[in-house]
């Protein structure tokens, strides 16, 4: 009787012991996949949301560059419209440009990043800047950088440096037009790279400007004055 009684307590103790460790072993094993689970089911609940919902681009593709030109003073207006440079789009165009920006990273380059969705507001700074409609989107009409299906873009080497595309940014000579042949094969080459995986991937160019790409059916999204917090 008494040796039954002690096996029962050893029994008892071990049935209680072994939870506890076995939580504590699965807390200490289990925790980088728990913290995996959780990473891929928000990546998931990110691409997941409507696509006309504004995002943040540096919250899903980590493989771009950035020169958020009009957060700055270094544009053509000569002056800075954007409180804070971030480069915001409908889920619908990340999704397209995310996908372009893995087939150049294949090749070798990466997207740069000149301007991305821009709010009525800002459009109407620009207009009151330059209101010329050959240089300015005339804010009463909107642009589809109004409606978050447009970016401004280079190519840069995986260190950053851009692709010689034979103009800068917003140089509206006749030089930055994609038809413009008077280039070295190295520019023609380099816009042509550009253009056709970009077209490949859902989006139209503008005939002068080599660095301006519209999502494609992007002129159906409605005009936006959807603005972000700057966080500094």
């Amino acid at each position: 009787m008494k040796y039954s009684l002690l096996i029962l307590c050893l029994i008892f103790f071990v049935a209680c012991k072994n939870p506890k460790e076995a939580v504590y072993s699965d807390a200490l094993l289990g925790n980088t996949s728990y913290i995996k689970e959780n990473a891929t089911l928000l990546d998931a609940a990110k691409m997941n949301l409507h696509d006309s919902t504004f995002v943040n681009l540096k919250e899903y593709g980590k493989d771009f560059f950035y020169d958020m030109k009009y957060a700055t003073s270094d544009n053509f207006l000569k002056a800075q419209v954007y409180d804070c440079p971030e480069c915001y789009l409908r889920l619908k165009t990340v999704k397209a440009l995310m996908k372009a920006n893995q087939e150049f990273v294949k090749l070798g380059y990466k997207i740069k990043m000149y301007d991305c969705y821009r709010p009525l507001d800002v459009q109407k700074k620009m207009w009151a800047i330059v209101n010329n409609p050959i240089y300015v989107a005339d804010p009463a009409k909107g642009s589809i950088h109004n409606r978050g299906g447009a970016v401004d873009i280079t190519l840069t080497d995986y260190s950053g440096n851009e692709l010689d595309m034979g103009t800068s940014f917003d140089h509206f000579g006749p030089e930055a037009a994609h038809d413009f042949k008077d280039l070295s094969a190295e520019v023609i080459a380099n816009r042509k790279l550009l253009k056709t995986v970009m077209q490949k991937n859902g989006f139209r160019t503008f005939a002068s400007e080599w660095w301006h790409y519209n999502l494609a059916n992007a002129s159906t999204m409605p005009v936006s004055n959807f603005t972000w917090d700057c966080k500094n």
